[in-house]
């Protein structure tokens, strides 16, 4: 295949800076590394290709001789057709700087890099999830819960070493101690976390009996905690230090309590408002007059209903909605008026309504309303 000028490969232009060489190969890099594109012989040519490129434009002394006689000119200097790469990766540091490096930069894409810190090699507990299933009532007005829950304490045998008692963890033989391993990859070798010790460098050659090698054994617990008034379903609740404990000096991880809030038969809850719905009679609603409610906190409301009040109508009571979190304001509460037409009369009421129907002289043939007006 014919060969791209170098430039061009990189996306540079002739003239380009070192900093703007270096850009334009790590951006390729990243694309084609082989790695990232497993069996892809045309991302692994194109990644040979930028590399060679790099090689030839970072060395003072190849660019230049580029620059005066092309390709030709490298013939024989370790650039060019023959190109082994030497110069190219001298210092990924350099080439990937501000991103920690070449082994983090290809270890966070390729699997391999230097050996982070983790909850393992750290020796930190993990947490824990706790599903709560609460009342309507209890969430708007806030309650307390006692929840049981098993966790992974430190094994009483081996105090978390996860050796049998007198022993202890041996170097690791797969890596010498170093908790990495190389690798190949590609044109070059990547440095991995070793898979035997998992970084630390050491392993475990007589588990403890009691906790296996783990240095957990479980351990059931009681805990007592507030449920904040208005708190919303699906809410958190972080509880720190409650999850499984630490190793090793490692801190403890936390209990993250999950709320799932019940639905309520007659109320429902639009942020901090509460919504409910009362039927009346229609005389109530065309005469007006006070209804007694029970609200949810099982105190009981006057409401004054106006005369005239249609179907639907909302009444607002200032303050007897869900409490605001840290404070002691609170929404408010909306009655929804439902106004129930009797499906059965008595006689007397029968003949009171068709004396009122007389009187109100109803029109036969209505006028249509704007559909605005049912809004």
């Amino acid at each position: 295949m014919e060969k791209r000028d170098y430039y061009e490969v990189l996306g540079v232009q002739k003239g380009a800076s070192l900093d703007d060489i270096k850009k334009g190969y790590r951006k390729l890099a990243i694309k084609y590394h082989p790695d990232r594109n497993p069996g892809n012989k045309e991302a692994e040519a194109k990644f040979k290709e930028a590399t060679e490129a790099y090689e030839v434009l970072s060395d003072d002394k190849k660019r230049q001789i580029y620059d005066q006689y092309g390709f030709a000119g490298l013939d024989g200097m370790g650039g060019g057709g023959g190109a082994q790469y030497s110069h190219a990766f001298n210092d990924f540091s350099d080439i990937f700087g501000g991103m920690g490096g070449f082994s983090d930069f290809f270890g966070d894409f390729f699997g391999g890099g230097h050996t982070r810190s983790s909850s393992r090699d750290s020796g930190d507990g993990a947490s824990r999830r706790y599903d709560l299933n609460i009342s309507f009532k209890e969430a708007v007005y806030g309650t307390k819960k006692e929840i049981k829950f098993s966790r992974n304490a430190v094994c009483s045998q081996c105090h978390g070493t996860g050796c049998t008692p007198g022993t202890s963890k041996v170097t690791c033989k797969a890596c010498n101690g170093l908790g990495q391993v190389g690798r190949s990859a590609g044109f070059f070798s990547i440095r991995q976390t070793c898979p035997q010790c998992n970084g630390t460098g050491k392993v475990i050659e007589s588990p403890c009996r009691a906790c296996h090698g783990t240095g957990y054994e479980t351990e059931s617990k009681r805990i007592t905690f507030e449920i904040p008034a208005g708190i919303e379903d699906g809410r958190r609740i972080t509880i720190r230090g409650q999850g499984d404990a630490g190793l090793n000096g490692g801190q403890s991880g936390d209990l993250v309590v999950i709320v799932h809030v019940a639905e309520h038969e007659y109320f429902e809850r639009d942020g901090q408002d509460l919504y409910c719905a009362v039927p009346i009679s229609i005389t109530q609603a065309a005469l007006g007059a006070t209804i007694t409610i029970k609200a949810l906190n099982d105190s009981k409301i006057d409401v004054p209903v106006p005369a005239g009040s249609e179907h639907g109508k909302l009444l607002r009571i200032k303050g007897e909605g869900v409490p605001y979190s840290g404070g002691t304001k609170k929404g408010d509460l909306y009655i929804k008026l439902m106004v129930q037409v009797p499906s059965r009369l008595n006689s007397e009421q029968k003949k009171l309504l068709e004396a009122y129907a007389a009187a109100e002289k109803a029109p036969k043939e209505p006028n249509l309303m704007p559909l605005s007006s049912l809004r």
